[in-house]
This record gives structure tokens, C-alpha cells and sequence, in this order.
């Protein structure tokens, strides 16, 4: 399960980067989504991969701590969920301003020369 979540990770991360290279306005958004994606996963990650555990530990005595879930990075995930909604929802209008007014969706706002 390790090895499928480091190769999703890696892929989403290295398809991110390639598409922020991109010359094209709507590229270069796809490729932050990705980024936020493989970012998301690898902070979920890092709560361990346990499958069917409770994330909050009973109040008590003592108690083995790795047969829980930690909450703290899933309620990051959950908070950078949105967060990446919105900056995409920005993004998007701002391409679609940009698109209007230079009349093209090249990044720095001119076609390259053929």
C-alpha cells in the first residue's frame, strides 16, 4: 500500500510540475491542482495508513497510541481541500479576465512566434 501511495504521490507531483512549465493559462491551473493533489496525499499520509482505526483515543488508562488514527492531518487535508477550491475558483477568473482582454491564454499574454 506504501509503494501505490509514494508512486501517486510522485506521479501527481512530477505531471504538477510539467504542466506549470507549460506556456498555456489553463495548463499551468491544472498543474497547481495536481501539485495540491500529490500535497494532499502526502500530508494524509503522514497519519499513518491504517485501515478501520478510530482517530481519537478513549479517555483512560493506557492505551497502545499506533492503533490509532492521528485526526490532525486529516483535518489539514480537509482545510487545504477548500483552500485549493478557492484559489482554483480564482485562478479560473482570472484566466477568463485575461483571456478577454488580451485576447489569447499564453502565459505572458502574447502567442509565440511561428
Amino acid at each position: 500500500m506504501e509503494i501505490v501511495l509514494s508512486l501517486a504521490i510522485g506521479v501527481l507531483s512530477a505531471s504538477g510540475i510539467w504542466l506549470l512549465l507549460r506556456p498555456r493559462t489553463f495548463q499551468v491551473i491544472t498543474g497547481l491542482c495536481l501539485l495540491s493533489y500529490a500535497v494532499n496525499l502526502f500530508i494524509f499520509s503522514m497519519g499513518r495508513l491504517t485501515v478501520g482505526a478510530p482517530p481519537i483515543m478513549p479517555k483512560g488508562g493506557w492505551v497502545d497510541p499506533t492503533t490509532y488514527a492521528d485526526p490532525l492531518p486529516q483535518a489539514l487535508v480537509l482545510t487545504a481541500i477548500v483552500i485549493s477550491f478557492a484559489t482554483t475558483a480564482l485562478f479560473l477568473v482570472v484566466m477568463m479576465a485575461s483571456r478577454g482582454m488580451t485576447g489569447t491564454d499564453h502565459v505572458d499574454g502574447r502567442e509565440a512566434d511561428q
